[in-house]
């Protein structure tokens, strides 16, 4: 691996890092493009390395904060973890039986929905 590699995973990590600690985003709305588009991955290369950066606690520190300002119910984040271990294999299998076009669409279809929801329908 370059040097120059290294750097941009580091940009990259601290991107999604910075964003996941200010807005609870960073694998999917980062790392996924980022990689794609920056480094040539595949989408499920992209994906694959996302979900790698899950297993150990590397938001460990930012939820120490949200958790001392009182803003993690760690029943809900329980119960939550239970559903997220099951959707998690359930999604993968799906998305390794398909083609690298279409899961990139299905990818950039959720973040248009997501997007223009929150940007045009706004929940009051």
């Amino acid at each position: 691996m370059s040097f120059q590699t290294v750097v941009i995973l580091l940009v990259i990590g601290l991107a999604a890092g910075i964003l996941s600690g200010l807005v609870g985003v960073g694998g999917g709305i980062i790392i996924v493009p980022a990689l794609v588009y920056v480094l040539g991955y595949n989408q499920h290369q992209a994906q694959g390395a996302s979900l790698g950066l899950l297993l150990p606690p590397i938001g460990i520190f930012a939820v120490i904060n949200y958790y001392k300002k009182g803003f993690i119910d760690l029943r809900v984040v329980g119960i939550m973890c239970v559903a997220f271990i099951l959707g998690a294999y359930l999604g993968s299998n799906f998305s390794l039986s398909l083609p690298q076009d279409k899961l990139k669409k299905v990818f950039a279809i959720l973040l248009l929905i997501v997007g223009i929801k929150m940007l045009f329908f706004e929940k009051k």
